[in-house]
């Protein structure tokens, strides 16, 4: 008997393709409720690997750089991601992320019950805490 792979050569880009899970299938669904999430994100969808937008603009994270964060002085566990290719996407209404700047880190934390904020950054070095944000929005968390 043949090995399957002889009979039907699969190149290595195809390997990775089906060895990888789709993003969206994986990422969970965040719905906007602060009135800056409905104007500038809309609804997003979020896991360890990346954030995509309503528009279907998305940033990808290279790692995790911290399981906890500081807002408004008190630690909290979340989640700081450092995105792979800083940008500021031009999303919702033709507003941007940040508008200061490409985005260098993504946090999200519960800030409530059922709903979690994501802020983003754009310092070089890990943010410590929410007051080094320059854009916070908030969502209804995942169902």
């Amino acid at each position: 008997m043949r090995n399957f792979l002889f009979c039907y050569p699969i190149t290595a880009a195809a390997m990775i393709l089906l060895a990888s899970p789709v993003h969206a299938q994986e990422a969970e669904h965040y719905t906007a409720v602060s009135k800056t999430a409905m104007s500038v994100t809309g609804d997003v969808w979020l896991d360890d690997f990346g954030i995509t937008f309503e528009n279907e603009e998305t940033l990808e994270f290279s790692d995790l750089v911290a399981d906890n964060f500081r807002v408004d002085g008190r630690r909290v566990p979340g989640s700081v991601y450092r995105v792979a290719e800083p940008a500021d996407p031009e999303l919702e209404n033709g507003n941007q992320l940040c508008g200061s700047g490409d985005v260098t880190y993504v946090a999200n934390w519960a800030s409530g019950k059922g709903m979690s904020a994501i802020a983003v950054f754009t310092g070089r070095n890990p943010p410590k805490s929410s007051a080094e944000m320059c854009a916070l929005y908030t969502y209804e968390d995942p169902k």
